[in-house]
């Protein structure tokens, strides 16, 4: 592992491992420079391929990626789960596979039981919050999908699982750089008033969101309450912080969307 990667700190089971890739470590250029494993960003091929192959190396297990859509679809990952598959969120119970999801200001959240060897990787934008899929909101966002996936591996109900789970949110996008449209202001409250304690004014009638604690909040309303890793402060920003990807950031510089990190979590 590259020692500029970070490495949850939480009380998961001996037989969980978990990691989240940041800028350094891998063998791309430029803006992408150096440890993206994002194959759609316009960085060489060859280039993601190595550092992919170097994480599988660092992790000795298959990471496997999706193709993330800002989405609420889970998939269940087992020993010939290919790369590619359209998801937001993956859950595995298969020691030797990796829940893998790449980001670049979309919060990372890992989950891990506390005692069944059940673990998940997702990505949290704000889309994916809200369950924001096609212009329309689905009934649930990314996070109860997840949950829900897990009860249902577990054979429990969401009620019996929650307690059980614990959370590691990954770096993302923070409060003072996420500027966001009333639009999303509503959808990310909707059905919850709760959610507007986490946003505030910001010129030209728009908002400031605080998406870690968004997510936090709508983990607790699943009974999901030892949460870990990102609190919202400078440290954990990804435009604030060039140690990791922002696709903001590199976007109001070079006009590039950048390269990905990734967030992995998988059993020994």
């Amino acid at each position: 592992m590259h020692p500029q990667w970070l490495r949850p700190d939480w009380p998961a089971p001996s037989w969980v491992q978990a990691v989240c890739t940041t800028r350094p470590g891998g063998v791309s250029q430029g803006p992408f420079a150096s440890m993206n494993l994002g194959d759609h960003v316009g960085d060489e091929p060859v280039h993601v391929q190595a550092n992919r192959a170097g994480l599988e190396q660092a992790l000795s297990a298959r990471p496997v990626f999706m193709q993330q859509v800002h989405g609420v679809e889970v998939m269940h990952i087992s020993g010939d789960s290919p790369d590619g598959l359209c998801a937001d969120a993956a859950v595995s119970q298969t020691p030797g596979l990796v829940c893998t999801v790449m980001v670049a200001d979309c919060l990372p959240i890992l989950l891990a039981h506390d005692r069944l060897p059940l673990v998940a990787a997702l990505h949290a934008g704000w889309r994916g919050l809200a369950g924001q899929t096609a212009g329309a909101l689905a009934p649930t966002g990314v996070i109860e999908s997840t949950v829900a996936a897990l009860a249902r591996a577990a054979g429990c109900s969401v009620t019996e699982l929650s307690p059980r789970l614990m959370a590691w949110l990954g770096p993302c996008i923070g409060a003072a750089a996420f500027e966001v449209g009333a639009e999303v202001r509503a959808a990310l409250s909707a059905g919850r008033p709760e959610a507007l304690a986490h946003f505030s004014p910001a010129p030209q009638g728009k908002y400031w969101a605080d998406l870690p604690a968004l997510a936090r909040q709508r983990l607790a309303v699943l009974g999901v309450r030892r949460c870990f890793g990102n609190d919202g402060s400078p440290a954990w920003c990804t435009v604030a912080d060039s140690v990791f990807f922002s696709h903001r950031r590199s976007w109001s510089v070079g006009g590039v969307s950048g390269g990905r990190m990734a967030a992995c979590i998988g059993l020994l």
